[in-house]
């Protein structure tokens, strides 16, 4: 593998071998620019080729050849509210996305929700003339409002996007998406071919997109948002990409890490005197020493990297298509592209990674059936992630990650070419995902509105950096940061900033203040010499959090992802699915079963063999069958460990399974048929809090099935009807503790 800097010449006039076949060697002499802006999902500072990876990635260094290189871009430390900033040019508290939008909890900031107040690029955008396209995923709609009833009032062709098709979550299975969207519409899919990968089919329909406007009007521009659901968990690859990485990652993330900062600053990313702090080493943060794991654990580990870094790798080629497409249909010349990350290194694998994402949110992990499983990783019948080793290591050369307002948890690439750029190295003036907006519409000339659909909008919050194209100076001097629980502000190379720990108080005892100018990397703590600055930032903090509807801060009992509207109490109640209903969406479908006991009653016209029901996929969930005169039940529990029980029926007209949820994290399970008991197993997982992850299939398994190999097995008899009904919750369901948590909760307020 060739370094992946070599070519470049310093900081100017840097070249990438290959580049010169899909860029333009001349300039534009069209209308406005088209627009294109990429933004990829958990990728962090140090993991494309130009800011010092050894993942190749030419077309991505092709860009920053070829335009300018951010070195201190900065967006929020969570993908929701990082896509709202973005897309609203206002900081996200303040649009209602303070968190992920998985939650509903009543307070303004977190509504989970564009709010109609505030417009959106494409909104604007296609307001002055400009086809809005959007390809991958969305997140800014709260998860209740995310099934076929809606509301659609924040889905993306309801904020200015004409043509949208991706999914709606936070992230997806990538070899078989649990539910594509395309413009209002589920995609239905009842088996997605075994080369099927999604960052591969998005960039398909951007091209289809763009090529589509560009032939029924040539002189119309466009903007392409193309949000990639890679490199979030569940880590997938293509299994060439895999195999060429296969190995690289044997010496670890501590030596990575090195190699990268070193790298680093042979490139010019970071200045030769830049320190590179310790190894993490913050209680629940810290990160264990290479050398000292055991030579399996070495072995996994790797192997998690090398689908980490074929997911890289793909997106990079996936974007040189795209790049080649514009320049084949002579639109590259005229394209602003910008290219970025929505928050730094996840650190959700822990201390060990995990093949089994969603059940491993919940802490639980099982060393052992991960590496019985290595072969696998990285395939559709997985769902991996890395330990927070390589997330350091991702996001060398900076402190901690993803959910931390520390630099590691903000600190993201940013790269910026086309018209009116110049091929000039390095830009190293503060810059904030606020800008973005700001930024576009200065460079297009295109005004910034002052109404929506009749009501007044706030201003922007971000500054454009336009002057810093010129290598003028940041117009963005000072800006707040919050996220479950962390604070930081930035103001003029100083930052103050908390780690803070759950069930602490929130006290001016906690802040750290580091001098960014001299000490990028937040080796040295300054706080205690410079209290009159430490008063100065808090304060500042302060106001900025009362200004854009920060609190209440996440004391750590969870209580906002625990309460809901009354509205969403529909969802609990008792439904009947009729054959032919597409797949149901994720959320709907698990409030029927989770911490709960739950009954799944089958009404048959007539028998025959294949799936009544199934719900879940190869990240964990249950089918019903029937198998020659067996009735099934099937329980996948995340991990690729089936557990099933099975009775001899005759010609029933109902069947039934029942799952009780006794406690203890449990389920246990009966089947019936017409009235009498045939089977039963207990001890089954519960699948939660994302698990099952694929909504609620009749008559077939669509999309990843529950069980491998079986496909979807649609129903040869006639099914009349499959009607869910929720029961009691587990007696240590969180549902039920709702008042503790708040009595809990008010000790640190």
């Amino acid at each position: 593998m060739t370094q992946p800097y070599e070519g470049f010449q310093g900081k100017v006039g840097r070249t990438v071998a290959g580049s010169e076949s899909w860029w333009p060697p001349r300039p534009s002499a069209k209308g406005k620019p088209n627009v294109v802006v990429v933004l990829c999902d958990d990728l962090a500072f140090a993991d494309l080729g130009c800011y010092g990876s050894e993942i190749d990635t030419p077309h991505l260094d092709a860009l920053a050849a070829r335009g300018l290189q951010y070195t201190k871009f900065h967006v929020t430390p969570m993908c929701s509210p990082t896509r709202a900033a973005l897309l609203t040019g206002i900081n996200p508290h303040a649009v209602g996305v303070g968190h992920v939008a998985h939650s509903d909890p009543g307070f303004p900031g977190y509504a989970m929700e564009l709010s109609d107040n505030v417009a959106t690029a494409a909104e604007v955008l296609r307001d002055s003339g400009y086809a809005t396209l959007m390809v991958g995923k969305w997140h800014l709609a709260k998860d209740s409002d995310c099934s076929d009833a809606g509301p659609r009032h924040s889905w993306p062709c309801q904020r200015g996007f004409e043509r949208f098709y991706g999914f709606l979550d936070g992230f997806t299975n990538l070899h078989q998406p649990h539910r594509l969207l395309e413009d209002n519409s589920p995609v239905v899919v009842d088996e997605y071919p075994d080369d099927f990968y999604l960052t591969d089919a998005l960039t398909d329909r951007a091209i289809q997109m763009v090529q589509s406007v560009k032939a029924s009007d040539p002189s119309k521009p466009f903007f392409l948002y193309f949000a990639h659901g890679a490199v979030h968990a569940p880590l997938h690859a293509k299994a060439a990409d895999i195999a060429k990485y296969d190995g690289r990652y044997a010496s670890g993330w501590d030596a990575l890490r090195d190699e990268r900062f070193a790298r680093q600053k042979a490139l010019g990313v970071m200045p030769e005197e830049t320190v590179l702090p310790p190894r993490n080493s913050e209680p629940g943060n810290d990160v264990l020493p290479w050398d000292g794991l055991p030579a399996e654990q070495q072995e996994l580990f790797a192997k998690y990297m090398a689908v980490y870094a074929g997911m890289v790798d793909s997106i990079d080629q996936q974007f040189g298509r795209l790049m080649a497409a514009l320049a084949a249909m002579g639109e590259l010349e005229n394209t602003l592209v910008l290219f970025t990350s929505d928050n730094g290194a996840s650190r959700e694998g822990e201390v060990e990674g995990t093949t089994a994402y969603y059940q491993h949110l919940l802490g639980a992990t099982d060393l052992d059936a991960d590496l019985a499983r290595i072969d696998l990783i990285g395939g559709p019948q997985t769902t991996p992630h890395y330990p927070r080793g390589w997330a350091m290591a991702s996001g060398t050369p900076f402190r901690l990650y993803k959910i931390n307002t520390h630099q590691g948890g903000h600190s993201v690439p940013m790269l910026l070419a086309g018209p009116g750029v110049p091929a000039d190295g390095f830009r190293r003036q503060f810059a904030h995902v606020t800008d973005v907006l700001p930024t576009l519409l200065e460079l297009l000339d295109v005004p910034a509105p002052t109404k929506r659909q009749g009501k007044p909008l706030k201003a922007m919050a971000g500054a454009s950096f336009a002057a810093s194209i010129a290598d003028g100076p940041s117009a963005h001097r000072e800006q707040h940061y919050e996220m479950v629980g962390h604070r930081g502000f930035y103001r003029d190379g100083w930052e103050l900033v908390t780690l803070h720990l759950p069930f602490t108080a929130f006290s001016d005892a906690e802040w750290e203040l580091y001098d960014l100018a001299n000490d990028p990397t937040e080796t040295t703590n300054v706080a205690a010499q410079h209290p009159e600055k430490v008063r100065e930032l808090a304060d500042a903090w302060e106001q900025a959090a009362r200004d854009n509807q920060v609190y209440p801060l996440d004391e750590g009992t969870g209580l906002k992802f625990m309460i809901r509207p009354e509205r969403s109490d529909v969802f609990s109640e008792t439904v009947t699915i009729l054959p032919g209903t597409p797949t149901l969406e994720r959320w709907r479908c698990q409030q029927l079963v989770a911490n709960r006991s739950f009954t799944v009653t089958v009404r048959l016209a007539s028998l025959g063999q294949g799936v009544l029901a199934a719900h879940g996929d190869q990240g964990g969930g249950y089918c019903l069958t029937i198998d020659g005169d067996q009735l099934v039940l099937t329980h996948n529990d995340g991990r690729g460990r089936l557990r099933s029980c099975s009775g001899t029926i005759g010609s029933p007209a109902v069947v039934e399974a029942r799952f009780v949820a006794p406690g203890g994290g449990t389920w246990s399970a009966t089947l019936w048929a017409d009235g009498e008991q045939v089977a039963a197993v207990d001890g089954l997982p519960l699948l939660f809090p994302m698990a099952p992850f694929q909504g609620i299939d009749v008559g077939a398994d669509r999309g990843s099935p529950v069980v491998w190999g079986r496909g979807s097995s649609p129903y040869q008899g006639r099914l009349e009807s499959v009607t869910y009904t929720p029961g009691d919750h587990a007696p240590d369901s969180p549902a039920l503790m709702v008042d503790l948590l708040r009595q809990l909760g008010a000790k640190y307020e």
